[in-house]
C-alpha cells in the first residue's frame, strides 16, 4: 500500500538518537517504551484501539534498503557508523498491546514496545502514525455505526485523502463496522464488500435522466442504486420507478434537507408500488447528522470526509514514551506532560453480567483480577518474529463485544467523562 519504504517514516530526531547512542554506548540498554493517550479528544467518552494488524506488517518488512543509505549518507543525516548499524537493522524485541478493535481510555497502555533503546526508538514515528491514523479513523466512525442503530453505513471518503490514508481508513472503518467501502484497493488488499453508484456527472452526461438511468439499469440490473437529486427529487424517483420498475434495490439522495426528503420520498416510493426500493442518503454525514435522522426512513448511509477525518478529531493525540530502563522506571516530569514509569499491566473489570466497571494499570507488575475481569495485553511479536494476529473479521467482531460491554452512558454523543474511569497504580 505505502508508496515508499516503511524505515523512511522513520523521523530524522531519531537517527539522530540512535547515532549519538551508539557513540556513548547506550544504544544497547534494555528499554521499554510505551504507546498512550494522555486525553481522549474533546467530547469523546472512549477510543477504539486500530491499525495493530497493518502496523505488524509494516514492522516486519521494516528494513533500511541500499538506497535508503544511500540518501541518508549524501544528505549527511547518518555517520558510517549509524549507517552501518541501519544496514543490518531487525527489530528482535517484543511488542505487546491491546487487541485491535479493543476500546482505549486515558492512560490505557495501548502498545509496549521491548528491546533495545535503539531498535525501539527508530520505529516510534511509524507506530505512531499508523495507531494515531487508524484509530481516530476507528473512533469516529463507531460512533457513526452507534448512531446509525443497525442501519449499514458506506464508508466513501477516498476523494478527501490522501491515496495510501484511504486504503487505511476504509480498513478502520469498516472494523468500526462499516458494512463497506467504495475503496476497491481496500477490498483487494482486505477482503472489505465493496459498493458505489454513479455521480452526478453520469446523469449530465446523457441527454436527460430517464437515458441515464436506463443505461445504469442496463449495464447493471435492477440491484442497483440510482442517485435521484441531479435536478428535481420527485420527478428523478418517479423516473428511476419507471425506468426500473418497482423492484428497484435503492435510490440516493445526496443533497437538501435530508430528513424531510427522506420522508417525502418514502411516501412517493410506497405510492408508485417500490414498497422494497431502499433510501440511501449522503453527503457530509457525521455521527452527529446520521442521529438525526433515527426517526426518518432512511436504509442506509454513505459517509465520506467525516469518517475519513476521524469525525473531528484527526488524531488520536497517542504518544510513545520511555518508561524503563535497564529494568528501572524512568518518568518525564514536564508540566502535564508527566508519565507514570514502568512497564504497565492493565485489566479491565466486570460486572458478573458483563458489564465493564473501571480498567485497573499497574506499574511493573499485575493487577488483581477476578474470572469476570480481562487482562488487556497480548504479545504481537517475540523476540522479533511476529505472533498470529488477529483477522480484520475477527477485530471487527472483538469491537462490537467491547461496544456492548460498557455502561450505555458511554456511548453518548454529548460531551462527558470516560465511559469507565481509569485507576494507575504506579511502582512502588
Amino acid at each position: 500500500m505505502n508508496t515508499f519504504a516503511p524505515a523512511l517514516l522513520t523521523d530524522q530526531y531519531e537517527l539522530t538518537m540512535v547515532s549519538a547512542a551508539l557513540k556513548d554506548g547506550t544504544a544497547d540498554r534494555s528499554c521499554v517504551f510505551e504507546v498512550f493517550a494522555r486525553r481522549l479528544p474533546t467530547g469523546r467518552r472512549y477510543g477504539v484501539v486500530a491499525g495493530s494488524g497493518r502496523l505488524m506488517e509494516l514492522i516486519r518488512d521494516f528494513r533500511f534498503t541500499g538506497p535508503d543509505i544511500d540518501f541518508l549518507r549524501r544528505a549527511k543525516i547518518v555517520d558510517e557508523s549509524t549507517a552501518a548499524w541501519l544496514e543490518g537493522y531487525r527489530f528482535s524485541g517484543d511488542i505487546d498491546g491491546y487487541a485491535e478493535g479493543e476500546l482505549y481510555f486515558p492512560g490505557s497502555p495501548i502498545m509496549t514496545v521491548a528491546g533495545t533503546f535503539a531498535e525501539c526508538v527508530v520505529l516510534e514515528t511509524l507506530i505512531l502514525s499508523v495507531l494515531n491514523h487508524d484509530s481516530a479513523v476507528a473512533t469516529g466512525a463507531a460512533r457513526m455505526v452507534t448512531a446509525a442503530r443497525g442501519r449499514p453505513i458506506i464508508e466513501m471518503g477516498s476523494r478527501r485523502t490522501h491515496e495510501d490514508a484511504a486504503v487505511a481508513a476504509a480498513r478502520a472503518a469498516y472494523l468500526a463496522g462499516f458494512a463497506s467501502t467504495s475503496n476497491l484497493a481496500a477490498g483487494m488488499r482486505y477482503g472489505i464488500p465493496t459498493t458505489g453508484t454513479s455521480a452526478h456527472a453520469f446523469t449530465l452526461l446523457h441527454d436527460d435522466e430517464p437515458a441515464a438511468f436506463a443505461s445504469q439499469v442496463s449495464a447493471l440490473g435492477k440491484n442497483t442504486t440510482l442517485l435521484v437529486d441531479t435536478y428535481d427529487i420527485a420527478q428523478g424517483i418517479r423516473n428511476a420507478i419507471a425506468v426500473a420498475g418497482p423492484d428497484l434495490r435503492a435510490i440516493r439522495i445526496d443533497s437538501g434537507d435530508l430528513s424531510v426528503l427522506a420522508q417525502h420520498s418514502r411516501e412517493l416510493l410506497d405510492s408508485l408500488g417500490a414498497t422494497e426500493t431502499k433510501i440511501v442518503v449522503s453527503g457530509d454525514m457525521d455521527e452527529y447528522a446520521i442521529a438525526a435522522l433515527a426517526a426518518e426512513p432512511v436504509d442506509m448511509y454513505g459517509a465520506g470526509t467525516a469518517v475519513v477525518t476521524g469525525s473531528g478529531a484527526p488524531t488520536a493525540g497517542l504518544v510513545y514514551k520511555l518508561v524503563e530502563v535497564e529494568g528501572k522506571p524512568v518518568v518525564k516530569r514536564s508540566e502535564n506532560k508527566a508519565t507514570v514509569g514502568g512497564r504497565k499491566t492493565a485489566v479491565r473489570r466486570h460486572k458478573p453480567t458483563g458489564t465493564a466497571t473501571e480498567e485497573i494499570i499497574v506499574s511493573q507488575g499485575v493487577p488483581d483480577h477476578s474470572a469476570n475481569d480481562r487482562l488487556l495485553q497480548r504479545s504481537f511479536v517475540a523476540r522479533g518474529e511476529i505472533v498470529d494476529v488477529p483477522t480484520l473479521a475477527e477485530s471487527r467482531d472483538h469491537l462490537r463485544q467491547c461496544l456492548i460491554s460498557i455502561p450505555w452512558e458511554g456511548l453518548k454523543l454529548s460531551a462527558g467523562d470516560p465511559a469507565i474511569p481509569v485507576t494507575i497504580v504506579p511502582t512502588a
